[in-house]
């Protein structure tokens, strides 16, 4: 079982970045797929971004062109560069872990082994 360390998150005002990261203890290149989760008060944890061992990336609707997802096998670490930030980007983000061996990767919530505990990321209009 991995375990997932997010930094990065933080205030900042609408039209600003951030950048977050994940470090892993263990080898992230035996994931196949890897990715970022976000939840607000009140709602459903979404899949934000994930990417695959061969760089194939996918994205919410909601931040496509805003955000990009990338993966450092080499030092076991996932980032999630957010540009354009919107106060509705407020949430918990998560990193997430797809089971060792897998070889198809999702959103559904179901799919991801393990979880790290998460980063806040607070927007103002």
């Amino acid at each position: 079982q991995a375990q997932l360390v997010e930094s990065g998150g933080g205030s900042v005002q609408a039209g600003g970045s951030l950048r977050l990261s994940c470090e892993a203890s263990v080898y992230i290149s035996s994931r196949y797929c890897m990715g970022w989760f976000r939840q607000a008060p009140g709602k459903e944890r979404e899949g934000v971004a994930r990417i695959t061992t061969q760089g194939t990336t996918r994205y919410a609707d909601s931040v496509k062109g805003r955000f990009t997802v990338s993966r450092d096998n080499d030092k076991n670490a996932l980032y999630l560069q957010m540009n354009q930030l919107k106060p509705e980007d407020t949430a918990m983000y998560y990193c997430a872990a797809g089971p060792a061996g897998a070889q198809v990767c999702g959103f559904s919530a179901l799919y991801w082994q393990d979880w790290g505990q998460g980063t806040q990321v607070t927007v103002s209009s």
